[in-house]
């Protein structure tokens, strides 16, 4: 790539050895830290601007939002983009709602979505493609092992799932590894900052709508056939599931809710996945669709309490 980055990299007399994990971080970083101060400065920004004009304190909620937001993007996205999405994130995913703790979408999802649909050529590419043997690719600009499954019912035999699982494969900045994202789910569940329930849910609903499209199967879709263990390493999956769909404010509120809130995650991704020929990706789209109905899961949830509560008070 003809950046700033490989510029400074090359003057420093470091080499390009992608399978050197310190150099391949540091080289990441590189693109990384700009993205995230980017993110930072307008999530300051727009803080500031909103304390100031409904007269209450700055609330720190804008940094778990500029942290998350980077890491679904690609690494040479524009700065100026990330800031646009960063905005349009924080106010009309949680500003115009009343801000922090008042939002029913997730901020960084917001923004994510609103450079997808804008900007769909910088987020996602053309028609982008990457070799069959990855031994001897340094980096990726372009499709994913999950776009490859798409297209060709036979990509990923030449691909490896404990690869994957690890994070060596093409992705976004912070979606690539399953495994750090399982490490990072271990902090938030024994926090109780993420849910278990949600967790659970979203495991079920991608192992039963996988088994269930598997059984079905298809002649002209690749997608039907990929199986449940292979969805969750590949794609944002991981990611999604630990540090978006577990968000407290815009999940469910009821332990029963919020099985089913990520139960339909796990259902949606993988339908959205298989049946969507134009969009191999769906976790973004799934934890999105999930929280608009959120509220309403909790209510029928209450309701049912209520109903029992009053039928054993009446028996």
């Amino acid at each position: 790539l003809d950046t700033w980055q490989t510029a400074l990299w090359t003057a420093l007399g470091l080499g390009f050895d992608p399978g050197n994990p310190l150099l391949c971080f540091l080289f990441g970083g590189l693109y990384f830290v700009p993205v995230l101060a980017a993110g930072f400065a307008v999530g300051a920004l727009v803080e500031v601007g909103g304390a100031i004009i409904r007269g209450h304190e700055v609330n720190e909620g804008f940094l778990v939002t500029g942290f998350l937001l980077p890491l679904t993007l690609p690494p040479t996205i524009p700065l100026w983009m990330v800031m646009l999405g960063m905005a349009f994130g924080l106010v009309f995913g949680k500003e115009v709602f009343g801000g922090t703790g008042m939002n029913f979408l997730n901020p960084a999802l917001t923004a994510r979505a609103f450079l997808f649909f804008a900007y769909p050529a910088f987020m996602s590419g053309d028609t982008p493609w990457i070799a069959a043997n990855l031994a001897h690719v340094d980096s990726f600009s372009g499709a994913t092992w999950l776009g490859q499954a798409a297209a060709s019912a036979g990509a990923l035999a030449n691909a490896s799932w404990w690869d994957c699982f690890a994070g060596w494969e093409a992705g976004s900045m912070g979606e690539t590894s399953a495994l750090a994202a399982l490490l990072g789910l271990a902090v938030l569940l024994t926090t109780r900052v993420g849910s278990f329930a949600t967790v659970s849910g979203v495991f079920v609903g991608t192992t039963v709508l996988s088994l269930l499209l598997n059984a079905v199967g298809s002649t002209t879709n690749p997608m039907f056939a990929v199986p449940f263990y292979w969805h969750m390493v590949l794609g944002g999956w991981a990611f999604g599931m630990t540090f978006m769909a577990t968000d407290p404010v815009s999940s469910a509120f009821t332990d029963r809710g919020r099985f089913q809130y990520g139960f339909g995650i796990g259902a949606l991704v993988v339908l959205i996945r298989v049946v969507n020929p134009a969009y191999p990706e769906g976790m973004m789209l799934a934890i999105l669709f999930m929280n608009m109905f959120a509220p309403l899961l909790d209510h029928f949830v209450v309701q049912a309490n209520i109903q029992r509560r009053l039928a054993r008070s009446g028996a």
